[in-house]
């Protein structure tokens, strides 16, 4: 994944996604609402507030609001700084509007938790828990200190003590929930777009290998011809230029680049069949594929045919879809990473599915998180045996979240399992690590069953 995508997503830039213009709005609906408040306790309820001082801070509110629409503009994207100093001015106008209406005995004492839970969502940890600490001093200094709401003929309106006492428990902890709960939500959220940021890129690379795959191999058949003429035509020239060596010589050039150039050309061509070309292939042979980069690493891949399986069918051909190679590419690495010696993938085919089981002889899952598997950034803290395992690992998740969703956008359905941690031979090794069962419908994967089959067609220009 580039660096730019995870700049776009870190915590530090979420700070910078709120424009001024909405903080604006949002508080001219704050305005509004607190001056209907203030005219039905006035009009309907006829209670006795300081309402010079009331309007006196909405004052404050509206004129906050004036100085940011004038002196900056509206599009401008607050930063973490600016976006702290904003929300924790509506905190602190609101709370001392409470203080002038009755405190924990105003129902509308409910609000404190909206700025709380916006700092939560879109703001650093640091300032969501100065946003919270704050909210809770506020919230028990307003629990003594307030001017008690009165009627008009002076009978005052408070709660009892108990309910009282716990209004304030309740706004305490709903400030802390509702910090804690947006705060994963909103991570959960964010971790969630980096990683099918990182997903399509992926995919967007093999199919960009898959278009650049096709106009290799076809260009390297379409120059076939015209090389292998100028060849035959500057052999002719070498045998009627005996007698004149000078030019000789510059027909004998010419044949050999013509010669270079058509044994590269067929390089070229091969590695484009052989790699992304054709659209379809035997299950055999694009197993054999995505494990070919984990061959040669020390481990023994084998590719194996269920036992159950009735081998008087034959191996389907399926589609050689790239995100299909990409994912199980990255489930045999994984495999062969945390393999002792072997790693095993097994295949079998039924009239209606195509199942395949990729497994190891390694430690497996670890159980605490294999309910987890195929979230990304799932991490844990690894021992120095695994270290030396795996160096370079990060732990994160994230390949395995890319490799499971390209495989489940082919119709995949995948589960993860461990072994019996224990072989049944000790002479012949069996899985006892980590399983992961992937398994298709046969329509969505099944080259016969999609009818795509048959000649290729044009090749699909590359985009720039």
């Amino acid at each position: 994944m580039s660096d730019f995508s995870a700049n776009l997503f870190s915590e530090e830039s979420r700070g910078n996604w709120i424009r001024l213009r909405t903080i604006i709005m949002v508080r001219w609906i704050a305005v509004a609402g607190q001056i209907a408040a203030l005219c039905a306790a006035y009009g309907l309820f006829s209670l006795e507030l300081e309402y010079g001082l009331c309007l006196l801070v909405v004052g404050a509110s509206i004129i906050v609001n004036l100085v940011a629409m004038f002196v900056f503009p509206e599009n401008k994207l607050l930063t973490e700084r600016e976006n702290l100093s904003m929300i924790l001015f509506d905190l602190l106008q609101l709370c001392l509007l409470l203080f002038l209406t009755g405190g924990l005995n105003n129902p509308f004492s409910i609000l404190v938790l909206g700025p709380v839970t916006i700092s939560a969502s879109v703001l650093s940890i640091k300032s969501t828990l100065i946003m919270a600490s704050i909210a809770i001093i506020c919230v028990t200094l307003l629990l003594p200190f307030h001017i008690p709401l009165r009627l008009s003929d002076g009978v005052i309106l408070a709660k009892p003590d108990l309910v009282h006492f716990g209004t304030w428990a309740a706004l305490v902890i709903s400030v802390l929930f509702s910090s804690l709960y947006s705060r994963r939500v909103v991570t959960e959220m964010a971790s969630m777009s980096e990683a099918l940021a990182a997903t399509q890129m992926a995919l967007a690379r093999e199919q960009k290998l898959t278009d650049l795959g096709g106009v290799i191999a076809a260009t390297a058949h379409e120059l076939g011809t015209p090389l292998a003429t100028i060849k035959l035509a500057s052999a002719e020239l070498l045998d009627e230029l005996s007698d004149q060596p000078d030019l000789a010589e510059d027909a004998a050039l010419i044949r050999d680049q013509a010669n270079r150039c058509r044994e590269i050309l067929h390089s070229m061509g091969r590695a484009g069949k052989d790699d992304l070309h054709i659209r379809t292939a035997p299950l055999s042979s694009v197993l054999e594929e995505a494990a070919e980069p984990h061959l040669d690493r020390g481990k023994t891949v084998s590719f194996e045919i269920a036992p159950h399986q009735d081998l008087s069918e034959a191996c389907p051909e399926i589609l050689r879809r790239p995100e299909v190679i990409h994912g199980l590419r990255n489930m045999i690495q994984n495999a062969v990473d945390f393999a002792r010696e072997n790693v095993w993938v097994e295949s079998s085919w039924s009239a209606d599915r195509i199942t395949l089981r990729i497994m190891d002889d390694g430690r497996g899952f670890p159980a605490h998180l294999l309910g987890r598997i195929g979230d990304p950034f799932v991490s844990t803290r690894r021992s120095s045996g695994e270290r030396k395992q795996r160096p370079g690992y990060e732990g994160m998740g994230l390949g395995l979240f890319i490799a499971k969703t390209l495989l489940e956008r082919s119709g995949a359905e995948l589960s993860f399992a461990n072994g019996s941690g224990s072989s049944k031979s000790e002479t012949l090794p069996s899985p006892t690590g980590a399983i992961v069962e992937v398994s298709w419908p046969r329509a969505r994967i099944d080259a016969a069953a999609t009818h795509q089959k048959g000649a290729l067609g044009n090749n699909p220009k590359i985009q720039a």
